[in-house]
């Protein structure tokens, strides 16, 4: 069983949320999902239905997405190839 890489997954999972919520801030803008945009604004600061809002919710969700990314591997590594002593 081969290792996962905590760097690529990290980013992996950074790029796919940031795309997820910059796109969400750009359909709000619309007039779908406010109330997701809402609740996600309590998390990332400076999100909001607009442009501007959408690339800061981005910038947000990259940096969750990659730490959350980077600890999913992490705890993977560690349960699948414990280490002897």
């Amino acid at each position: 069983m081969n290792k996962c890489q905590p760097f690529a997954l990290g980013i992996a999972i950074g790029v796919l949320g940031a795309l997820y919520v910059f796109f969400l801030g750009l359909v709000a803008m619309a007039g779908w999902g406010n109330s997701l945009v809402t609740a996600l604004s309590s998390l990332y600061i400076g999100y909001s239905a607009s442009i501007a809002g959408a690339i800061i919710g981005a910038i947000w969700a990259f940096i969750d997405g990659f730490i959350t990314g980077v600890l999913i591997s992490w705890v993977y590594n560690k349960i699948a190839h414990p280490t002897k002593p």
